[in-house]
């Protein structure tokens, strides 16, 4: 308990982040030194100036933790620590990841695969059917969901997974002694049967508008993809989806009609190519490479071909022949790529080339 204390109230100490504090904890004995020795001892020990030690507040950040720490012994919320093993693993990579993060109820934050899902807060009736279709496609017993609880797509892509059973995680931008909005109150609480609730924020933070920027980064940090379902051309889909892009992760978003402004922002995103284009849960599972259900019939049939490879097979043994743009939007590569792939099962005899700059299969008894 009081090692926790000390990793909670390391998270709230200022000016502190995952990279300074690994480098502070390594010249440490242990990092009871750091709120237990005087500013002399640990200028000392770890070279930190006197004036940013007197800023840091340590018996601050300490007061702090012990009421967190006490809230989290009432309510049975976990602490995840940035060097733990149950801490996500993913966030861990991101530099601006939080030091440590609360959760409620069953949140293994490192299952094999985590894909976020957000959108606008004025749902079309288009959106929602994206969302249900995708999930349905997509739901695996080592899926899970992460969104942020918000009105519009957050909370239907939330009452989806309940409904169906799919591990889901909602990131909050406030403390977990609240629901907000509190009209979601009730589908945060089935969630915790099959999923849980996570924050960074200390017990009594409420849910400020510049606390949401912050959760967005989580929301894309411990993911493995992004799926921007509906969007404007501002707001906080589009923020995860640009940290996303950050973060190296994988941002994919549904494209719509250019008259409808719940759409706008996909399509900014789809245009400017910081998103890939996706009609379908099966063109994200192709892109991702989760969905290999097919992929041992295809394997003896050609055992030399690669996922990328099959990708492109299985495609054209659904449209039997298909333009090369086609291919790329369909198998979700860039023409660059593509022309490599096609090259490759060219000298494999697998597919030929025909006029119009169109491929079509040459194993038409193996399709």
């Amino acid at each position: 308990m009081q090692l926790e204390l000390y990793k909670i109230a390391l998270g709230q100490l200022k000016g502190i982040g995952p990279s300074k504090a690994t480098k502070i904890i390594g010249k440490l004995s242990c990092l009871s030194d750091l709120f237990t020795q005087n500013d002399r001892e640990l200028h000392l020990q770890t070279g930190i100036a006197h004036s940013i030690l007197k800023e840091m507040n340590r018996d601050e950040a300490l007061r702090t933790a012990e009421k967190q720490q006490s809230f989290n012994v009432r309510n049975n919320i976990r602490c995840h620590f940035f060097m733990d093993e149950d801490y996500p693993r993913r966030l861990r990579q991101c530099p601006d990841a939080p030091i440590v993060l609360f959760s409620k109820g069953l949140t293994d934050l490192n299952q094999s695969k985590v894909v976020s899902i957000v959108g606008t807060r004025n749902q079309s009736e288009y959106g929602r059917k994206l969302v249900e279709e995708l999930l349905e496609t997509i739901q695996s017993k080592d899926l899970t969901v992460v969104s942020g609880l918000a009105y519009g797509v957050d909370i239907h892509v939330h009452e989806t997974c309940v409904k169906n059973g799919i591990f889901n995680i909602g990131v909050f931008g406030h403390s977990l002694d609240r629901i907000y909005p509190y009209q979601h109150r009730i589908i945060a609480q089935k969630m915790l049967e099959n999923g849980g609730w996570i924050s960074e924020f200390i017990v009594g933070t409420k849910p400020d508008r510049m606390n949401f920027p912050m959760r967005n980064r989580i929301i894309a940090g411990m993911s493995d993809a992004v799926i921007v379902v509906e969007s404007k051309t501002k707001g906080g889909s589009i923020i995860t989806a640009e940290l996303g892009n950050d973060y190296n992760r994988d941002v994919f978003a549904f494209p719509g009609s250019v008259h409808q402004e719940q759409s706008e922002g996909c399509n900014w995103l789809i245009q400017k190519q910081k998103a890939h284009l996706i009609q379908n849960g099966s063109d994200f599972l192709t892109f991702m490479n989760w969905d290999l259900e097919t992929a041992p019939k295809q394997l003896q049939l050609f055992p030399e071909l690669d996922q990328n490879e099959l990708t492109v097979y299985q495609f054209l043994t659904e449209m039997k022949e298909a333009h090369i743009d086609s291919i790329a939007v369909k198998c979700c590569m860039s023409t660059s790529q593509l022309n490599v792939l096609l090259f490759q099962l060219e000298m494999k005899n697998i597919i030929q080339a025909i006029s119009g700059n169109r491929f079509k299969l040459t194993w038409k008894d193996c399709a």
